[in-house]
């Protein structure tokens, strides 16, 4: 939230990070030059990732398609089919899990 309060009426979850950023500036701008904004960019950037979490969905996203390209490449070979898979024989069902499996 950008008033630096959360939900429950805490502090927010990136409060640290804002005021890491504002401390950034307060030591490197003053009224007249504002070229230190460009030594706070680590900081601000923290922030923005923070509040919405871009750079860790992209990897989130680059490991599930490499998650999926490898489990292409090396199919499983005994792996059951959707007509094999009836249940998980939690519920009472371990006579239909039992003449599925036998068969194989």
């Amino acid at each position: 939230m950008a008033s630096g309060y959360g939900l429950s009426g805490g502090t927010s979850r990136c409060f640290p990070f804002w005021q890491e950023v504002l401390a950034c500036y307060v030591v490197n701008t003053n009224s007249e030059d504002i070229s230190g904004k460009k030594k706070c960019a680590p900081a601000l950037e923290d922030y923005y990732e923070c509040l919405h979490h871009k750079k860790e969905a992209s990897r989130i996203r680059e490991l599930q398609r490499a998650y999926r390209k490898a489990e292409a490449a090396y199919p499983r070979d005994n792996a059951p089919k959707a007509g094999e898979i009836r249940n998980l024989g939690l519920l009472g069902k371990d006579d239909d899990t039992r003449a599925v499996l036998s068969t194989k």
